[in-house]
């Protein structure tokens, strides 16, 4: 493995002073981990609704699988390029409340939905409205913090992740139990609902409030915490062939740190869809005692791992590896592969699940860093639009593949439902492995990508 790299000579920097406190910075990150929470609750609801939702539609588990991934993430995706170009032109803040309010709605909506292909419609509504989040909290988030300190910012912006999945769990476990006494509802308009239905309810109607929480946020000056991009200008978007040929001067980078990080996220969200599955079909846990101990899981051990990611790339950045944020990722996906086949392959639910803790911590550690390296390596004016095509990647592999290929080896290899184990045990080590190799070859091209930009910076001064 390399080690740190000793730059060349860097003329000294003197950027304006930040026109914010070091306590409203974290404000602003608190304002946008509270709405990555509520993005990660309407995301993962799902998982914990298989069972009363396979039922009533009459669906197969491929077929649930698009519901929670493929279907969203499709969306997510091709509408996060062009909202991450709009990222880096227009109001960030803005473009993240209206993100906010159309995926609350949507997600409310699939409450009153009565067959598959309403639902499959309002989750990709669900998607475009969140690919206007992160590009534009990333870029946000950049502005408000140097680089020494980035990594640890954006992975507490991504604690998001952990808390929301959590909560979705624990308060999807806690309204189907509590529903279950009940055949359906009946409201005023809508008429007969059932329990499953109305969890998009309880979830969705709430989230309009953080559309307007987000314009507490101020505005930064662009570039604050960077210096400024060409002909000295801190605002303003290079041409989308100007940020294409940047990004393929730096093609091994790229390609390295996106379908590097895009496996791991495949072996995270296969697992994150398919574990109180697991539970259930495999040790006949009621979903609302998989969603307690679940749920708890993913909000302390998922959020201690990506904080601890974070603070890990912090450290080895302020020791002089320029390649730490991608060591970090590497660190943590070998760390995954032994923990992703314990938890399977146990008799006891009990033992399987405090199994799971450890695994629920690797799987977290790098999703504060990667998208902290996009932020990094880039021109501030390129940001939004580098961040778009990395979320692109890591939620069309990630999102969009990782609940469907544990499926498919569920449906079509073992064709068992009993064995989702085993499908979840094969497709994290396979993904995890392959994610290993990835980054470890990324952390050279990653150190020279780092060198290009202080040259861009300068001759475009």
């Amino acid at each position: 493995m390399e080690g740190r790299h000793v730059a060349e000579p860097v003329p000294p920097q003197t950027p304006e002073p930040p026109r914010h406190s070091e306590a409203y910075a974290w404000y602003v990150v608190g304002v946008l981990m509270l709405v990555y929470v509520l993005s990660f609750i309407d995301r993962q609801i799902l998982s914990l609704l298989v069972k009363p939702m396979r039922a009533a539609l009459h669906i197969s588990d491929f077929e649930m699988s698009l519901l929670m991934g493929s279907s969203f993430a499709l969306f997510y995706t091709f509408f996060g390029i062009p909202l991450g170009r709009v990222a880096d032109l227009k109001s960030r803040r803005s473009l993240i409340a209206a993100g906010v309010t159309v995926w609350s709605l949507m997600t409310a909506c699939c409450g009153v939905a009565r067959n598959y292909a309403q639902l499959l419609f309002l989750r990709m509504g669900v998607g475009v409205g969140e690919a206007a989040l992160s590009p534009s909290a990333y870029s946000l988030i950049s502005d408000y913090f140097p680089k020494e300190r980035l990594a640890t910012a954006i992975s507490v912006y991504g604690m998001g992740i952990y808390i929301g999945s959590g909560l979705a769990y624990l308060a999807g476990g806690l309204v189907i139990g509590m529903a279950s006494a009940q055949t359906h509802y009946v409201l005023p308009i809508i008429g007969q609902l059932e329990p499953w239905q109305t969890v998009f309810f309880v979830i969705g109607i709430p989230g309009l409030m953080f559309a307007l929480l987000v314009y507490t946020v101020r505005e930064p000056r662009r570039g604050a915490m960077g210096g400024k991009d060409a002909g000295g200008k801190s605002n303003g978007a290079p041409s989308i062939r100007e940020v294409a040929g940047y990004v393929w001067n730096n093609r091994g980078t790229f390609i390295s740190h996106n379908l590097g990080f895009s496996l791991f996220a495949l072996a995270s969200y296969g697992c994150a869809g398919w574990i109180p599955a697991f539970f259930g079909r495999c040790h006949g846990w009621p979903p609302a005692q998989v969603g307690l101990w679940y749920g708890t899981i993913m909000m302390v051990f998922g959020s201690a791992g990506i904080l601890c990611g974070g603070r890990l790339a912090d450290a080895l950045t302020r020791k002089g590896y320029e390649d730490a944020k991608m060591r970090t990722g590497f660190i943590a996906a070998l760390a995954a592969i032994p923990l992703s086949m314990a938890y399977p392959l146990v008799s006891d639910g009990t033992v399987a699940m405090a199994l799971l803790a450890p695994f629920v911590f690797a799987l977290a550690m790098p999703f504060g860093v990667a998208p902290a390296a996009i932020q990094e390596m880039m021109p501030h004016s390129m940001r939004g639009q580098a961040s778009a095509v990395y979320l692109f990647l890591v939620n069309l592999i990630g999102m969009g593949l990782g609940p469907s290929a544990v499926a498919l080896f569920t449906d079509y290899v073992f064709h068992d439902d009993n064995a989702v184990g085993y499908s979840l045990l094969i497709v994290s080590v396979l993904s995890c492995a392959a994610s290993a190799l990835l980054l470890y070859k990324g952390m050279l091209p990653f150190a020279r990508s780092m060198r290009y930009l202080r040259a861009w910076q300068r001759d475009n001064a």
